[in-house]
């Protein structure tokens, strides 16, 4: 691994040992957040923003040997927000279904949102703020404090929130048709 004894910031200033670096490091990250989002594609956008962000906070990065674990520490504050992003998204997406059904048949449209559900259910699982408590929780093993602090909300919030997402993965888990 190349060897971060400079500072960040003279190693953002030499392109050549500034590439070095990144093409040892990035694929760490990439690693860390495609395992935890929803796509190769949001993997990479957010690996991206993650060096922007880097290259930016260069001079608060405090020179140990080994960044990688200050940029995951970026990545996961990405990842936090693309799951906040996603659950207004959601939520709106909610409102303007629920004003489509006051208009339309009531009975075809809630067959037709079943089977969308059940096909969303069965490409991403759970909504975005419950996989993102669980993949918080779970995967990168933060306490239910750090949680509260990643999402914005209060640790009752965040474990009410972790129950509802237990519930809600043990339920999509059962309804999961087996892959053959």
């Amino acid at each position: 691994m190349v060897a971060v004894r400079r500072s960040l910031v003279e190693l953002v200033r030499d392109e050549r040992a500034f590439r070095a670096w990144y093409d040892q490091v990035a694929p760490r990250v990439y690693a860390y957040l495609v395992s935890r989002s929803s796509s190769a594609v949001i993997a990479e956008e957010l690996t991206q923003q993650t060096f922007i962000t880097a290259v930016r906070q260069a001079s608060t990065f405090d020179g140990r040997e080994n960044a990688v674990p200050w940029l995951i520490g970026i990545a996961r504050h990405h990842l936090s927000g693309h799951f906040r992003t996603l659950e207004r998204e959601e939520r709106r997406r909610q409102r303007i279904v629920l004003q489509e059904l006051s208009v339309a048949d009531e009975g075809r449209e809630w067959a037709r949102l079943r089977q969308r559900d059940a096909v969303g259910r069965a490409l991403r699982g759970l909504p975005a703020m419950q996989r993102a408590v669980l993949v918080l929780r779970f995967f990168d093993r933060l306490s239910v404090r750090d949680v509260a602090a990643e999402i914005g909300r209060s640790e009752s919030a965040t474990e009410s929130l972790l129950g509802r997402a237990r519930a809600a993965f043990e339920r999509a888990y059962e309804e999961a048709p087996d892959a053959d």
